[in-house]
């Protein structure tokens, strides 16, 4: 499928169209070795070889992008109060197109840290985040008081049966989804698998056992792991193989 060259060039991060006009002006781009200029030219992504600078623009359909999300940083596009997770993306991010196209697969609370992905794949989202897929997320949780090894049984057991969650705020009472429970060599420390994503849930789940979260981060998503190597505020593409492990 053939595609207007300044489209393509704003979508793969060249600015707006009128940024990439400039390109085009400055002789800057080649297609299949040869200089072009006109804006109006038509390429096939899949068959030419398109280079900006001397450096290949690969044909990427949809952008799949992991944050590791640092606290103090809200889930939103703007906030008047508080810096959001768009602002730690680079300045080729905030192009018009992805400022249409770019959004979050689910949040994270200002509090919590971890994993977060950024995507222009609209059904991959609907996939992840539609209550029919139960798509298991995984967090690291720290806890006010630590579990005694002689309760445990009886709360991997009310989790599993499903937690009667009180309400919060404006948010009305719940009954968990069946959850798993993964303990550390800390009492107060542990992994929570839960299949849902209610308002606040891990935080409300474990007060709903008598115990509070003093620090939450989110580690996995389906078969996506947070990649240790991202400190916070830092992000990366995803690989195909990332990708296809999400579609799993």
């Amino acid at each position: 499928m053939t595609e207007r060259l300044d489209k393509i060039l704003s979508h793969a991060g060249f600015g707006t169209r009128k940024d990439a006009k400039k390109i085009l002006r400055k002789g800057l781009v080649t297609v299949n070795g040869e200089i072009v200029r006109d804006f109006n030219f038509k390429l096939d992504m899949e068959a030419d070889e398109l280079c900006v600078d001397g450096e290949r623009v690969q044909s990427e359909q949809f952008l799949y992008l992991m944050m590791n999300k640092p606290a103090d940083h809200v889930c939103a596009n703007k906030d008047g109060l508080h810096e959001t997770v768009f602002s730690l993306l680079e300045d080729s991010y905030r192009t018009p197109y992805f400022e249409s196209h770019l959004h979050l697969v689910g949040r994270l609370d200002i509090d919590t840290e971890g994993l977060l992905l950024f995507t222009t794949d609209g059904d991959l989202t609907h996939r992840l985040i539609s209550p029919k897929t139960l798509c298991p997320k995984k967090y690291f949780v720290r806890l006010q008081k630590p579990i005694a090894a002689d309760e445990r049984s009886a709360i991997e057991k009310k989790l599993q049966d499903g937690l009667d969650v009180p309400p919060e705020d404006n948010e009305k009472e719940f009954k968990a989804l069946p959850a798993k429970i993964e303990w550390t060599q800390k009492g107060d420390e542990v992994f929570l698998i839960i299949n849902e994503g209610k308002y606040h849930q891990v935080k409300r789940m474990f007060a709903a056992l008598g115990n509070f979260v003093t620090y939450l981060k989110r580690v996995q998503i389906g078969g996506l792991c947070l990649d240790p190597a991202l400190a916070l505020g830092e992000y990366r593409k995803l690989t195909a193989q990332e990708v296809a492990a999400l579609e799993m």
